[in-house]
């Protein structure tokens, strides 16, 4: 009788850290989109000046500024995290993620070789919506709303490729030198790969652990609409920062 009752407190507890563990998590993300350089989610000016100084072939450089970018990249994160929330095996896993990397190579590498530029605000908020949409997919939302059930494996790749216009747009901020840039640009692409893979371990270990537990169901739809809910606050504030540019 005790140990049942211990074990029904150990659960409630659980629940009411995983809800305070998600709402800190929005709160912190307001609180990174409150500061100027995380409205633009612009690269350093340590970053910038060192790339700036440089020119040639630079593969060690370029690869720990992909990786940097990509770990440090808090929607890439949320949107990772709200793409294998409901996958559970390798093999989808790695479908998703492959797709999600192709789309983001391609725009990337073929937008900073053409120098074709966005303004950095509206991508970033286009990347906020992705996290919007994943959220909204991962509750039934389309189902629901409309009986129809988009393709998930065309939406994670076609928001790819504006994560990928995202990272070229950072990438042209840093006025990278046009000798090596080929070179450069794949180490680069290979450092947010590496990024993405470290990002992905963290968060798949995490989700190994709380889907052992009876409170990954009862808090799924909350973790969802936390996630639904950064989004928006990630989009909110980068059009801001875009009327605040103009």
């Amino acid at each position: 009788m005790y140990s049942h009752v211990l074990n029904r407190l150990s659960s409630s507890l659980w629940a009411t850290w995983q809800t305070r563990l998600l709402v800190f998590s929005v709160l912190l993300i307001c609180i990174l989109t409150g500061s100027n350089e995380a409205l633009a989610h612009a690269v350093t000016a340590g970053d910038k000046g060192y790339i700036q100084e440089i020119s040639g072939v630079n593969i060690l450089p370029f690869m720990y500024l992909g990786a940097k970018h990509m770990i440090t990249g808090y929607d890439h994160i949320l949107f990772l995290f709200g793409v294998i929330f409901f996958l559970y095996r390798m093999k989808h896993i790695g479908i998703y993620v492959s797709l999600f990397a192709l789309g983001h190579s391609t725009t990337m590498i073929l937008g900073v070789y053409f120098n074709i530029g966005m303004n950095s605000y509206l991508i970033d908020a286009i990347i906020g919506l992705s996290v919007v949409y994943k959220a909204l997919d991962n509750i039934g939302a389309y189902q629901t709303w409309f009986g129809y059930q988009p393709n998930t494996k065309i939406a994670v790749l076609i928001f790819g490729l504006f994560h990928g216009f995202g990272l070229s747009t950072k990438i042209l901020e840093y006025e990278m030198s046009p000798d090596g840039l080929l070179p450069n640009l794949l180490a680069f692409n290979m450092g947010v790969e590496i990024g993405q893979l470290l990002a992905l371990a963290i968060i798949l270990i995490g989700m190994s652990y709380w889907r052992r537990t009876s409170s990954f169901i009862r808090n799924a739809y909350t973790a969802n609409v936390a996630m639904m809910s950064a989004g928006f606050i990630l989009v909110g504030m980068q059009l801001t920062g875009y009327l605040m540019s103009q």
